[in-house]
């Protein structure tokens, strides 16, 4: 493969800084006629175009033009050239091992497996190329100049998706996207077969919520890098995203506008108490709602899922500003609360008992600072903080910009608690003793402040970084950049770390993990060319008016 011996960034011009985006009004969306555009025009243009109406007339001499190694607002297509800067050392060798990783159908690029890890003796899934795992390995080869191998991944999983999708004899949804897949080749008959995991071969036999939102996500990662649109606008992904909306936003029981989901359905893929609406998949839902609005067309089966779409995303963001934000204001009210209120005057409209609050919350929670808590559902609030549904509030804007801010302090003021020596805790804090045998079943990967229990990700880094560059903060995300490189390829890439502070390697941790390894890239060329930030960010749609006008933590 002539691609393993390049190793080094390829040469992209920065010299756009990060401006204003597709900003427009949802609510008129449908009654505006579909207009036909130039191939070469940016995704971004094609949502002011297309999308809008009344747009101000800041945004009349919008810079839209795709051009191969140029900039078309933040759309990011690269150049053949290498980046001019001086890479760190650890550069180099993360490029290779991602391109050790790589996996091939019928000799086309199609993913990247989850570890390459030759050392441990049990292989179990690490071998297989994982949805949600190739998202930083695609978002690295497309800031790279590399479309090819995402858009075989995109086009793949599409395929798998329209299998029949069966778990002890039960039929699953048609829009369900495989957790994961893998490429069995017979070099007798020199065939390539693939197979595909819904949930059937998983732990605890969970089907992955969250694949097709990061499916969706990385759509329009790929449309916005290469400013191609003749992908998403195939016949095969419309109904691909149609399958995966419909299936979301199903009308039934629900008096709530969040996906009722179980344990183990997303990155925390074991028991941990996340069942019932846990804030990493309502922000992923709430993304992937938003990057395919622009990219369904408006015929008669987009336009009727395009409404659907609208209807929620206003709901979904109400619901989530007003009920899982907590800041100290917030908190100090919850703490009073009366219980018992029955009628549409209830303050405490979900019935939580303050004695339930748990103390550990009253010393973490700053005078400045606030963040979504990690469920909310009747008479409970997780008030666990998540970093990958905070970070993904923040770059889908389901967060103002205010609460944007707000999360940003809360982890500047509890850095130690949140970063610690390896960033970063994919939640906080651990849980122990009694209540984690209740809530993780006596799982022994999940002890306190290891794996999902507290543990620290190498891979949540590129999320934390493109948090810091939308709200102004590079200079934290070079801070956590700087823990990482002293110690990641070190410690040969693992899987996550443990402790209290992330001292330690993750005692079940995998060796050379694919997406800490593409997280780590991300991270490095987002930080050096902030307009990749456009690939994985949404702006904020100043329709959607937030409940407060500023976050109360904020005047503090």
């Amino acid at each position: 493969m002539d691609g393993t011996k390049e190793y080094g960034l390829r040469k992209v011009s920065s010299h756009c800084s990060i401006s204003e985006m597709d900003d427009y009004d949802l609510s008129k969306l449908l009654d505006r006629p579909r207009i036909n555009i130039e191939r070469k025009r940016s995704f971004d243009e094609r949502s002011l175009s297309e999308l809008s109406i009344g747009l101000a007339k800041g945004l009349d001499n919008f810079e839209g033009a795709y051009s191969p190694g140029g900039r078309s607002g933040f759309s990011t297509p690269g150049s053949t050239a290498r980046n001019s800067f001086e890479p760190h050392p650890m550069v180099a060798d993360a490029w290779e091992a991602l391109r050790r990783s790589m996996v091939y159908f019928r000799g086309q690029p199609v993913g990247t497996i989850a570890a390459y890890d030759h050392a441990s003796e049990e292989v179990l899934n690490y071998d297989q190329v994982f949805v949600r795992d190739f998202v930083p390995s695609a978002l690295a080869f497309l800031m790279n100049g590399e479309p090819d191998i995402v858009k075989h991944f995109l086009l793949r999983t599409l395929q798998i998706q329209g299998w029949e999708k069966r778990v002890d004899r039960f039929k699953l949804g048609a829009g369900v996207m495989p957790a994961s897949f893998k490429v069995l080749h017979d070099p007798v008959r020199k065939t390539d077969t693939v197979v595909a995991d819904f949930g059937e071969s998983a732990i605890g036999r969970v089907a992955p919520v969250d694949s097709g939102f990061w499916w969706i996500i990385l759509l329009r990662a790929y449309t916005k890098s290469t400013g191609d649109l003749t992908l998403a606008e195939t016949p095969e992904c419309q109904k691909g995203m149609r399958l995966i909306l419909t299936l979301c936003l199903s009308e039934g029981f629900d008096t709530f506008p969040t996906l009722l989901c179980a344990d183990g359905c997303s990155m925390i893929d074991r028991r941990m108490g996340i069942y019932g609406y846990p804030i990493e998949i309502q922000a992923l839902f709430f993304m992937a709602l938003r990057s395919a609005l622009p990219m369904l067309k408006l015929d008669a089966e987009g336009k009727e899922c395009a409404e659907s779409i609208v209807k929620r995303l206003h709901a979904l963001s109400y619901h989530m500003r007003s009920y899982f934000w907590l800041d100290f204001q917030q908190l100090n009210d919850i703490y009073r609360y009366k219980t018992e209120e029955y009628s549409h005057t209830a303050v405490n409209k979900f019935n939580v008992m303050p004695d339930s609050i748990p103390e550990w919350v009253f010393d973490f929670m700053p005078n400045r600072g606030g963040y979504f808590v990690g469920n909310v559902s009747p008479a409970r609030m997780d008030f666990r903080w998540f970093a990958l549904g905070n970070c993904i509030a923040i770059l889908s804007s389901l967060a103002t910009p205010e609460q944007s801010s707000a999360i940003m302090d809360l982890i500047e003021a509890r850095w130690e608690e949140l970063v610690g020596e390896m960033p970063l805790k994919i939640c906080y804090p651990a849980i122990e003793s009694h209540e984690w045998r209740i809530v993780t079943g006596c799982d022994p990967k999940n002890t306190r402040w290891s794996y999902h229990n507290g543990g620290s990700w190498p891979v949540l880094l590129w999320l934390l970084t493109a948090a810091c560059i939308k709200t102004g903060r590079p200079q934290m995300a070079r801070r956590a950049i700087d823990l990482i490189e002293s110690r990641l390829l070190k410690d040969s890439w693992p899987e996550y770390y443990d402790g209290k502070l992330g001292r330690y390697v993750g005692k079940q941790a995998r060796k050379y993990q694919t997406w800490s390894i593409a997280g780590y890239l991300v991270a490095k060329m987002m930080l050096e060319d902030p307009s990749h930030l456009g690939m994985i960010s949404l702006e904020e749609d100043r329709q959607m008016k937030p409940v407060l006008k500023r976050s109360s933590s904020w005047t503090c």
